[in-house]
């Protein structure tokens, strides 16, 4: 009688176990069931923001609204305002059928001249196939350099009262390191074929030759810069000696230099102006994996090289 009731409980102790262990694998399967679950809804909406993270946030329907263009930060293949970027977002913005009129949103120190030099361009190219579509360039706190070199596209600049307006000027910056490899006792080795290949070399002595060189290019490109505000501003400008000289000026003498037109905001001059209050903004953003790269410095070292030897127009 006790070996039966010994053999029952440890029968019972067993089918225990089992059944405890069959639960766990079944929790483990469900919890394995979940985290895949999750991680699919997660790489769902990595590929969703991916895909839709370099539109801009204008919707299609039949409201008629002023279209917005941001020009935020440094102009330049690797800057903040992208040439290629900008353009994809002003034509959208100009054949959006119920966009009754463009605002350039600027708030830039310059950069490249030759991205806002493309950015100018095309904005006087759709300004010529939409006539009815008046353009019109809203300044914040900058408009300097190449930012004023898009600016002058418009038809008219807004600016506030204390916005920084001009700086009409080209430069080229650049180290020199000779001083300190002497004191360190660092000899410059360099073998080039062609006289002017070593042009500026920040390790050897300056060379008059390509000083000269390097100013005169810097004129011609200066010239360039003269060349589109006049072209842009018209008989509006006030010319001064100082005007081209890379100075800058507060919003309020920018008016009365006719470097730019009135007082006016974003939306005073979607409402007022435009008579479209409402705005949508078709500036493409960076998408979740550029956001990322940007984040975690991806590409750092190739932008301090770059900006090392960037010309630019300040």
């Amino acid at each position: 009688m006790n070996e039966t009731n010994e053999a029952g409980w440890e029968r019972k102790v067993i089918e225990q176990l089992a059944m405890e262990s069959l639960k766990e694998a079944r929790r483990k399967r469900r919890w394995g069931i979940f985290f895949r679950a999750l991680g699919f809804l997660y790489f769902a909406v990595v590929i969703f923001l991916f895909m839709r993270g370099g539109e801009g946030s204008a919707t299609i329907d039949g409201a008629e609204h002023t279209a917005m263009v941001d020009m935020e930060g440094v102009i330049g293949a690797s800057g903040d305002v992208k040439a290629e970027e900008t353009i994809q977002a002003l034509r959208a913005a100009f054949e959006a059928k119920t966009s009754k009129g463009i605002v350039l949103r600027i708030n830039s120190p310059g950069g490249s001249p030759v991205q806002a030099g493309m950015i100018n361009d095309e904005i006087r190219r759709l300004r010529a196939k939409h006539p009815t579509k008046p353009v019109y360039a809203v300044v914040e706190d900058v408009c300097a350099s190449g930012g004023y070199y898009i600016a002058v596209a418009a038809d008219k600049i807004y600016v506030d009262k204390a916005s920084i307006v001009g700086s009409i000027g080209v430069r080229m910056d650049g180290f020199g390191f000779t001083g300190t490899m002497e004191k360190l006792g660092v000899e410059r080795r360099s073998i080039t074929a062609g006289d002017n290949k070593a042009f500026l070399d920040p390790f050897t002595a300056q060379n008059p030759k390509h000083i000269e060189f390097a100013k005169g290019m810097l004129a011609e490109i200066h010239q360039q810069f003269i060349d589109v505000v006049r072209q842009g501003r018209g008989t509006r400008l006030k010319e001064t000696p100082e005007m081209f000289s890379g100075l800058f000026w507060s919003g309020a003498k920018s008016i009365e230099l006719g470097l730019a037109d009135e007082f006016g905001t974003l939306d005073s001059v979607a409402r007022d102006v435009i008579k479209a209050a409402e705005v949508r903004d078709y500036t493409k953003h960076d998408n979740i994996a550029e956001r990322l790269a940007k984040r975690f410095g991806a590409g750092v070292s190739a932008s301090v090289v770059q900006e090392l030897n960037q010309i630019s127009v300040k």
